[in-house]
């Protein structure tokens, strides 16, 4: 699951317009997120896409790290959290970010989709 999640931030942080396209292979259909940016909640797969998709065309990345993850199975549901590090370019301003993130993934056809995230901005800073 860790490697699943990490090659879905790469999706959309490493500035690759054919990798961003990629994105979409680890969203179900059903997906909703929660985060910083959004008073609602984002509900479905293609929502989600034009969420994560917008940011990544919109801002210069110019770095992200994970850290710290820990991976709990239950079957077929996984739970995924990590802190992250993010640097990016965004309205003419740089914006340095600390945070956290929590995926929950299901397994469909022997593939591990993400069916909930959840981020935010460390509380610390």
């Amino acid at each position: 699951m860790w490697n699943t999640v990490r090659k879905l931030n790469k999706c959309w942080t490493c500035g690759d317009p054919a990798e961003l396209e990629k994105l979409a292979d680890y969203f179900h259909e059903e997906m909703v997120a929660i985060t910083t940016t959004n008073r609602f909640r984002l509900e479905g797969k293609e929502v989600c896409l034009k969420s994560w998709q917008g940011f990544a065309e919109n801002a210069k990345i110019h770095s992200w790290k994970e850290r710290d993850p820990t991976v709990q199975i239950f079957g077929e549901i996984a739970i995924v959290t990590y802190y992250f590090d993010l640097s990016f370019d965004l309205v003419g301003q740089t914006i340095n970010m600390s945070g956290r993130d929590m995926f929950t993934l299901i397994k469909e056809n022997d593939k591990w989709l993400v069916v909930t995230d959840q981020f935010s901005k460390d509380p610390q800073l």
